[in-house]
């Protein structure tokens, strides 16, 4: 019985990285049509957008302690109901005084669930003896995709308010379902005021975390570079026309997705360490070859490449830093999300002023070094792989 509630827990988490992804999916095609609504240009529009990641990596640095405090299933319930109405609230807000409190609260809940159910897929994986955490960031990328594709056609046939309201009451079916099937660790005793030592902080002080933080930008910062400047490499450095450079990351979140979905077979085989060195490996591979790719078709196979290596980069190294020795699991991964996800908010603007002084073929290939680098240090998310979870073959 207990098995069989872990393995219930194990897709109760998959729905909620799902319904998570789904919900930033609907949530993308809602975005140009903010500046009609609202008669702003796209100067406010971008201040907004910077305002929800804000308010996610904001909500990022408390929700560890609260996970610790409070145990991650209790903690992803209530944002999981909060995560129903934040897309309306958005959608329907009547003034632009009113939008930007609504966008940081999108974040900030998207962003704390995202600790949440991660802090969650580490308990998990510890119960039932094997990796889960690269699939359950396949399940987000698929929520991802059927988001903004039934989210785009939503809008093109019926209304930006309709598609909110119809995806709003998906999200809470979906959470509903889930909800009472969610297991975890139970949450750690507060500490009595007299405890000898330091009392914990809002985040670790172990450097050893930190480092895993700064590889998880290392990682996520060429995710973004892939996102906000592919399709205008192969357009303007290798005169690619408007359907082939689309591909390009097409390519590369397809070939993620299903390596995502790969990921925990071969880590479960050959171990975090192995997987993410191999990955940041062959991650560089690919953004080298396109770097240095004379004619589209190579920088696309090498944009795929690409998304097959830094795929299973970011699941392993949340599985790391919820296995942190003496660290609430919590506390740690939300130390690492909040550095990783600084990675996606700093990369637009990073690469866009290095693409316009050096151009995109010297970006590329210094974001494969990057990688490199990530490789290099792949003997320390070892501790991803728990008691219970080691190779079975070297």
């Amino acid at each position: 019985m207990a098995g069989q509630d872990w393995t219930g827990a194990r897709r109760a988490g998959a729905v909620m990285f799902a319904v998570n992804g789904f919900t930033m999916g609907v949530w993308a095609p809602q975005i140009p049509l903010l500046l009609p609504r609202h008669g702003i240009g796209e100067g406010v529009l971008g201040l907004l957008i910077l305002l929800l990641g804000l308010g996610a990596v904001a909500a990022m640095l408390f929700s560890g302690r609260l996970i610790a405090r409070f145990g991650s299933v209790a903690v992803l319930r209530l944002l999981a109901l909060a995560l129903v109405p934040v897309l309306p609230l958005v959608v329907f807000a009547p003034a632009l005084w009113l939008l930007a409190p609504a966008m940081a609260l999108m974040g900030a809940v998207v962003g704390c669930m995202d600790v949440a159910m991660n802090a969650n897929a580490v308990e998990v994986e510890r119960r039932l003896g094997r990796a889960i955490m690269s699939s359950c960031h396949g399940f987000w990328s698929l929520g991802g995709f059927l988001g903004g594709t039934a989210g785009s056609f939503a809008i093109a046939h019926g209304s930006a308010e309709i598609q909110a309201l119809v995806a709003s009451a998906l999200v809470g079916a979906g959470v509903l379902i889930a909800l009472p099937h969610l297991r975890g660790a139970p949450p750690h005793p507060p500490e009595p005021a007299s405890a000898a030592g330091p009392r914990r902080g809002l985040l670790p002080r172990a450097a050893a975390v930190w480092m895993l933080g700064v590889m998880a930008l290392a990682s996520m910062v060429p995710e973004g570079a892939v996102l906000d400047g592919a399709a205008l490499y192969m357009g303007r450095e290798l005169g690619a026309g408007a359907f082939t450079a689309g591909l390009a990351f097409a390519g590369f979140s397809g070939a993620m997705a299903v390596m995502r979905f790969l990921g925990d077979g071969v880590r479960n085989r050959h171990g975090a360490a192995m997987v993410l060195r191999i990955s940041a490996g062959a991650g560089a591979a690919g953004l080298m070859l396109a770097a240095l790719a004379p004619l589209p078709e190579l920088a696309l196979a090498g944009f795929a490449l690409a998304g097959l290596g830094i795929a299973n980069l970011v699941p392993i190294l949340f599985s790391a830093a919820g296995n942190m020795p003496d660290q609430p699991p919590g506390v740690a991964i939300s130390a690492v999300t909040m550095l990783g996800y600084a990675g996606i908010l700093i990369a637009p603007a990073t690469i866009g002023f290095l693409a316009e002084h050096l151009g995109y073929r010297p970006t590329y290939a210094a974001l494969a070094l990057l990688l490199l680098a990530v490789a290099q240090q792949s003997a320390r998310v070892a501790v991803a792989d728990g008691p219970g979870q080691r190779p079975v073959a070297a």
